[in-house]
């Protein structure tokens, strides 16, 4: 796929990355040279300097030719004015805007052709705040992630001795946990997955294990493995930023929210934006002193969510010597990302990579619904929608053996029932059932297919199951 991305900040570097490795053609826009060149000799792609609302500039970058117009510059004007000439002028099939505005959300008026021609709004500080709200949620949790319309989740959780399916095998899990239906896709052990799962592989203390169950399982399921923590009551926030001010918004009423944040006029404004039982603070979040004055030890999560990676990474080491009970840190630098990995920090998130799914599913062939990267885009688990029959299609009509699978990827779950006979929606009040896959689970036509691939590299091979036949009409 021919794609031009304006905009080489982390944001836009990190797609580029990520697009550039499953074999796509990248053209690159953006006004800072230095930082062009800088990208130009770590990954193989082709850059163009200039402003990309100019015409002149998106013909240079060769937007004619494109399949996919990518706006992710700082400003939302220069974003959507982007996709505005791409869409109008240049007839972009597919246009994506970075848009930090609430205004402007996916079906909106203005968005559409006749407005901003945007087909698709992707907001890297909503999206890591909707994954630090899932968390809270399910504090057992590394990560929670939704197929089948919500009917399915795919969670990471960290084994600890003591949960009632750890140090036993796969083959037991049936007679440990009656009446939970779940599926282990991948187990991650000393940062290396493990191969070959089997009835035999065992769970051990540490392991990061990947589950896929009905989501009204999902609590059931991290107990199984982790045992219950205490749900989230005191949090405190470091970075009073878009992602700390949209994060603090929402949890009004549920939590004690504390607030650190160093600059004084951010403090005061945030202080008009929120409820006064929420306390906002002027300070240093790497102070020990003023750690201890507002007792991180008793928070049940700390989380650092600054744009300055050392200072996150530093404020949560000290919150976990402190005795803060769980820590989570944004970090930008994936090489900060990989070295925290395994560390006192509980959780590391890079919020370039939280909309890369949401990217991804417009890069992929076939029809598929949801795209999630996993472990800082290692490997990816994705849903499509079976479409057509035995004959034009590689999955309808056959079981889950019979499928041409790459090695290491597995089919987690089915959701069937969501949509009629003829493709569309299923008719309100109709319930859909969830499937755990098993060898020999008969997968149907509109059947919703999770598939967990532990390396990207086998992405294409999985994509082309869920592709049709030209005689598929």
């Amino acid at each position: 796929m021919n794609i031009v991305i304006l905009g080489a900040g982390r944001v836009g570097e990190t797609v580029a990355e990520s697009l550039l490795s499953e074999s796509n053609d990248i053209t690159l826009i953006d006004s800072d040279p230095q930082r062009l060149r800088a990208l130009q000799e770590r990954m193989d792609l082709r850059t163009v300097i200039g402003n990309g609302i100019q015409p002149s500039v998106l013909a240079d970058a060769g937007i004619r030719d494109a399949d996919m117009f990518i706006a992710c510059a700082p400003l939302d004007e220069t974003n959507l004015v982007a996709c505005k000439v791409a869409s109008e002028r240049f007839l972009v099939p597919t246009t994506i805007a970075r848009v930090r505005s609430p205004e402007f959300e996916n079906g909106n008026p203005l968005l559409e052709k006749s407005g901003f021609a945007v087909n698709q709004v992707i907001c890297p500080e909503q999206s890591v705040t909707a994954y630090i709200r899932k968390l809270i949620e399910y504090p057992e949790a590394l990560q929670v992630l939704e197929f089948g319309q919500g009917l399915v989740s795919l969670i990471a959780v960290r084994a600890v001795a003591g949960g009632p399916l750890v140090q036993h095998s796969l083959a037991e899990i049936p007679q440990l946990t009656p009446g939970l239906d779940m599926r282990i896709v991948a187990i991650y052990r000393q940062d290396a997955a493990v191969p070959a799962l089997d009835g035999s592989t065992r769970i051990e203390p540490g392991d990061e294990v990947f589950v896929l169950a009905p989501t009204e399982h999902i609590r059931n399921v991290l107990t199984a493995l982790h045992k219950r923590d205490q749900p989230v009551r005191r949090i405190m926030i470091v970075g009073g930023g878009k992602v700390g001010l949209r994060l603090a918004r929402e949890l009004k009423g549920s939590c004690q929210v504390k607030i650190i944040e160093r600059n004084r006029s951010r403090c005061e404004y945030l202080a008009t934006q929120l409820p006064g039982d929420m306390l906002v603070l002027q300070g240093d979040s790497t102070d020990e002193a003023l750690l201890s004055d507002e007792n991180v030890q008793d928070m049940d999560l700390f989380l650092a969510l600054t744009s300055d990676d050392e200072d996150n990474i530093m404020s949560c080491l000290l919150a976990k010597r402190l005795g803060a009970h769980r820590v989570l840190s944004i970090i930008n630098r994936r090489a900060y990302a990989d070295l925290m990995q395994g560390t006192a920090i509980d959780i590391a998130i890079a919020p370039s990579q939280a909309v890369i799914g949401e990217l991804l599913a417009f890069v992929r062939r076939g029809d598929v619904e949801a795209v999630h990267s996993l472990r800082r885009g290692a490997a990816e688990a994705l849903e499509g929608i079976v479409r057509g029959d035995q004959k034009t299609s590689r999955m309808a009509g056959r079981r889950v053996e019979q499928l041409s699978l790459p090695e290491g990827a597995q089919v987690g779950a089915i959701v069937r029932g969501l949509h009629n006979a003829e493709g569309g929606d299923a008719k309100p009040g109709s319930k859909a059932e969830v499937l755990m896959a098993h060898h020999d689970t008969l997968i149907q036509t509109n059947d919703h297919v999770i598939v967990f691939v532990p390396r990207k590299r086998m992405v294409r091979e999985v994509e082309k199951l869920f592709q049709v036949s030209a005689t598929f009409f």
